[in-house]
């Protein structure tokens, strides 16, 4: 049975409290015990057994198909009617702990600000170093074309490499190098913040190492199924940019486990008992319109999601469980349609914005629209309206309507703004790095872009909720990382710090190197015979800096010669 989704975030520490404010708190208290940081759903589960498509006995889910259109016309037209005549009170989301953070899931593995996170391992994004191509080492004829390309605007098709496995390789046709070097820094940033991605890579080699299995057959939306054959390929190859004599390619590695389809951003898998979270309500998928902003990923819908089945073992009855995936990011970083009109809108409003209209409507379309102001950089063309003067992080939109996106609030905004803050200028460099541009202009471009964006959203969303995180009791301290502080959203000397017991004691700050921040903890005074989970134990602490509207409020119990347990952190407004 599936478990009840409110026991499940009862015992499992999520910071309901963190939904009251501080002046509200009256007696309510975290337990004593540890944050949830690891979600139930990755647990193991036996799945429905049917005949495959080859015959043989399939134990996985159902998969689930997304029509294009449907989706786009339900989420442009029937959903905002729908919503129109409903009453829904606006909710936080609930797959929240104790600490405010998301535990690691089925959909989200905390890296950056949780463990070590490297240059290197920022470039590899989701690859294993085996999945890396070397085409300068392999012989003619080794890479077997095997299948056409059956959907999507970009020209490719699928490669079987011995040792190595399936990619889909795509070309860039007819915008030069921007959409393969947009998948592979979309998918790079995506995987330090924490999604599940697939592994992204610009190749160059040569056509010679390419062979073509006969009879295959190839489609593109909106377009009738036609042959892939030698032509076919020669005029796909003809159109690549070039190295000498290498063509520019981009390569993904097929996604591990049994394809199930895409993820659907709200709702849940009727046929997945562990998910017991309605997808509008999780604040990963809610945050990630933040990540979609800054790299200008207006194409984030279902239908570039993948929901895999992960067996334990390998017989076809092994239990196990879906991973919920994000795909193709080609259209990062200045996608354009082929009507201008659209284009300009791109990250500004929707293809058919409800709102916009109405606006028009009332002001008889006199006032002034920010796509109507956006240019092309001259010598970046290729990057189309890409820019951060007219970027406003909390009124991005995508190219229709997310119902988690839709949802976002400001605590699940200032969370992603706190994993984006770790994203340091070199970072940013290096995934410039990665598009691999013929022209250094074109990655110093991408760079500078890139980093401006991100400071627009890290001055909107660190200096109204508290930006203080990574909190950790040291001796007799409490220490955190200001991360508007280490990052520079505001001027070094903007930045103060005032903290309070509860009862209104003022303690002791300091102010230390790279946004540390530590207050002296006062003692609770309680009986050294008193149980651990006393009362008279327990300790709220508030933190303020100058910087932000919010304080930080931290949730203690004073062990006596144990030391301190830091139990629950809150983000007033």
């Amino acid at each position: 049975m599936p478990p009840n989704p409110l026991r499940l975030l009862l015992s499992s520490s999520v910071a309901l409290l963190a939904l009251l404010p501080a002046c509200g708190q009256g007696e309510s208290r975290f337990p004593l015990r540890q944050p949830l940081e690891l979600d139930t759903d990755l647990r193991p589960f036996k799945a429905p057994c049917r005949a495959a498509d080859d015959g043989k006995k399939l134990c996985a889910p159902e998969e689930y198909v997304s029509p294009l259109v449907w989706d786009g016309a339900d989420n442009m037209v029937f959903r905002p009617l729908a919503d129109a005549f409903a009453v829904e009170a606006e909710t936080e989301a609930v797959n929240v702990n104790s600490f405010d953070e998301v535990p690691d899931s089925a959909w989200f593995t905390g890296r950056l600000g949780v463990r070590p996170f490297g240059l290197a391992e920022l470039a590899l994004g989701a690859c294993k170093a085996e999945q890396l191509l070397h085409p300068e080492s392999v012989a003619d004829a080794a890479w077997l074309i095997d299948k056409g390309k059956s959907n999507g605007s970009s020209p490719g098709f699928r490669v079987k490499i011995a040792g190595q496995g399936k990619y889909l390789f795509k070309s860039d046709d007819p915008v030069p190098e921007r959409p393969s070097a947009a998948s592979v820094i979309g998918a790079a940033a995506y995987h330090a913040v924490g999604f599940f991605t697939s592994c992204e890579q610009v190749v160059f080699f040569k056509p010679s190492l390419l062979k073509l299995k006969p009879g295959l057959r190839s489609e593109a939306n909106f377009s009738d199924e036609k042959p892939f054959d030698a032509p076919a390929l020669a005029a796909l190859i003809g159109k690549l940019q070039r190295r000498g004599e290498l063509v520019r390619m981009q390569a993904s590695a097929w996604l591990p486990g049994t394809p199930l389809g895409p993820f659907r951003y709200e709702g849940t898998r009727a046929d997945d008992p562990n998910d017991v979270i309605p997808h509008q309500h999780r604040r990963e998928l809610r945050g990630g319109r933040l990540l979609a902003a800054w790299l200008d990923h207006f194409d984030a819908r279902e239908q570039n999601t993948m929901d895999t089945w992960h067996a334990d073992g390998a017989g076809p009855e092994a239990p196990g469980r879906v991973i919920h995936y994000y795909l193709d990011m080609s259209d990062c970083l200045g996608s354009e349609w082929a009507w201008d009109g659209i284009s300009r809108r791109l990250g500004r409003s929707y293809v058919f914005d409800w709102g916009d209209v109405s606006s028009d409507f009332v002001t008889l379309g006199l006032r002034r629209r920010s796509w109507e102001l956006v240019q092309r950089a001259p010598g970046h063309e290729r990057f189309g309206y890409f820019d951060y003067e007219h970027f406003v992080p909390d009124a991005w939109k995508n190219e229709y309507p997310n119902p988690a996106f839709s949802r976002m609030t400001e605590r699940d905004g200032a969370w992603m703004a706190r994993i984006l803050a770790r994203f340091t200028p070199e970072m940013i460099g290096a995934l410039a790095q990665l598009g691999q541009f013929s022209d250094a202009s074109n990655t110093a471009y991408v760079a500078r872009i890139l980093e401006a964006r991100l400071e627009r959203i890290l001055l909107r969303y660190l200096t109204r909720l508290s930006p203080i995180a990574d909190l950790r009791v040291d001796g007799s301290e409490l220490c955190g990382v200001d991360l508007a502080r280490r990052r520079g959203v505001q001027a070094p000397g903007d930045y103060r710090y005032v903290a309070r017991s509860e009862v209104g004691e003022a303690l002791p700050v300091r102010a230390g190197a790279a946004g540390e921040v530590c207050l002296t903890l006062p003692r609770s005074g309680a009986a050294a015979n008193a149980p651990d989970a006393a009362p008279e134990r327990y300790l709220r602490v508030r933190i303020q800096s100058s910087a932000a509207r919010g304080p930080l409020v931290a949730h203690l119990y004073d062990l006596g010669e144990r030391g301190f347990r830091l139990v629950g952190l809150e983000r007033p407004d």
